[in-house]
């Protein structure tokens, strides 16, 4: 399983991404979920990926020989691309083109298998950032004010905290805290999300890449973070009026 975060703010944009992958109790991995694209001065774009580990690769393979100045010039490149609507539209083109190729002529069914779903953000020159979060058909939809983050994979147990917590003006720092309680939740309950943890985080109109980081498992922040979010819910919960039977 999997679990990534893109958040929209007004200075900026976030991403955190989880690197546990499991095909079952006795075979579990560490790779890479989140991948950076930039030309600095003129855009910078992250992909962040949940689903099948096949296709997610295939994906990002395609993308990267796409890209390249000698690479396969007979397919359009996110690096060139003129805003990031059309990134967007080619990075789903490419999902949904490797899941056909992967399915076969097995059908829907067979597609399932072979499942992914994909957040992208980013800023080309001259628009503003964007997020975007991509359906294993290809389409996608975008953030919004109504709907300013996205999470991908294991998602249940980190939301409560992003909906009731998150706030687009908030500062970087106060963001990056905030996907740490939401990660943490995930940790501890559901043993398919892991450290460590890939970290980006975008500042509005650098265009270029910001703070990249991994947070291990040892890191000492994320375990204040840990600790003292279990200290706080304990807290909140014994501070709240005890329930009463009624005769």
């Amino acid at each position: 399983m999997t679990y990534c975060v893109g958040l929209k703010l007004n200075s900026g944009l976030v991403f955190m991404s989880d690197t546990r992958t499991n095909a079952g109790v006795d075979n579990i991995s560490t790779f890479r979920k989140m991948f950076t694209w930039e030309c600095p001065g003129e855009r910078s774009i992250t992909l962040m990926t949940a689903g099948n580990l096949a296709t997610t690769q295939a994906v990002i393979s395609l993308l990267n020989e796409r890209a390249k100045p000698a690479g396969d010039r007979g397919n359009p490149s996110i690096l060139e691309a003129p805003s990031m609507f059309q990134v967007a539209k080619l990075v789903g083109e490419t999902l949904r083109e490797v899941i056909k190729t992967q399915s076969g002529q097995d059908g829907p069914e067979a597609e399932a298998t072979f499942s992914a779903t994909i957040i992208l953000g980013g800023q080309i020159k001259g628009a503003p950032p964007r997020l975007f979060l991509i359906y294993p058909e290809g389409n996608f939809i975008e953030a919004s004010d109504d709907t300013p983050f996205f999470q991908i994979g294991e998602t249940k147990y980190g939301r409560p905290i992003l909906v009731r917590a998150f706030d687009p003006e908030m500062s970087f720092e106060d963001a990056v805290k905030l996907l740490m309680v939401s990660f943490d939740s995930t940790i501890k309950a559901n043993l398919s999300v892991n450290l460590p943890l890939d970290l980006h985080v975008y500042t509005a109109d650098s265009l270029k890449h910001g703070t990249m980081t991994r947070i291990e498992k040892d890191d000492p922040y994320f375990n204040v973070i840990s600790m003292g979010w279990g200290d706080a819910l304990k807290y909140a919960f014994n501070s709240l009026p005890p329930y009463s039977f009624t005769t």
